[in-house]
């Protein structure tokens, strides 16, 4: 996966509460992935959202991707 995608992915102060924003658009990842998650396609995103491009959904998974990408420490119920 092309990493340089990750700049793509940007922190403001003062733009959405300083989430992570797709190109310093008012345009959360989280909410993108929220969509992706709820079934929508990229089409479908870019559909609605037509400043978006198909380079900037993978930013937002290879974003999504990077940040779990460690070892998170699970309880036994």
């Amino acid at each position: 996966m092309d990493t340089s995608l990750l700049e793509r992915i940007t922190l403001q102060e003062g733009v959405i509460g300083g989430k992570p924003t797709i190109r310093g658009l008012r345009i959360a990842v989280s909410d993108v992935l929220e969509m992706l998650a709820s079934g929508m396609s990229a089409a479908d995103i870019i559909d609605q959202h037509p400043l978006l491009t198909p380079d900037d959904i993978k930013a937002t998974l290879l974003f999504a991707a990077d940040a779990v990408d460690h070892k998170l420490l699970f309880h036994a119920a």
